[in-house]
């Protein structure tokens, strides 16, 4: 990961998770109101979840706790991006703002993926 980081809000991955969650907030707040109990809440549970996460393993002691709460980020990730389609399937958000937070999944996905093979290759070194 390069430097040395002195904040959780220096994760590059972390922003990332964070800036989908804002942008999650904003997009359910059009959905239908019957939906406030339901993938409403969900997305914005799963969503929070992953930056949440990574806030989480960053306070822990151990790598091992580090990279438990990263599989679990990466859990929520992929819980999220159910939800989203979902409400794509439902035409609570048009196939052009899925697309674009699929293509934002993907990256988080790939970069908490590399995170976690660096931490397991130096842990068994």
């Amino acid at each position: 990961m390069g430097n040395k980081i002195k904040s959780f809000e220096d994760i590059i991955v972390w922003q990332k998770a964070h800036r989908l969650t804002l942008k999650i907030y904003k997009l359910t707040s059009i959905f239908p109101r019957s939906e406030t109990f339901g993938l409403i809440s969900q997305l914005k549970r799963s969503s929070s979840s992953i930056a949440a996460n990574i806030v989480e393993g960053f306070y822990r002691n151990t790598t091992k706790e580090l990279l438990s709460f990263l599989y679990n980020a990466r859990g929520s990730l992929g819980e999220t991006l159910y939800h989203l389609k979902l409400a794509s399937d439902l035409n609570y958000i048009n196939k052009k703002e899925y697309d674009e937070l699929k293509s934002e999944i993907e990256i988080i996905s790939k970069q908490l993926n590399a995170w976690i093979r660096s931490l397991k290759n130096r842990a068994s070194h």
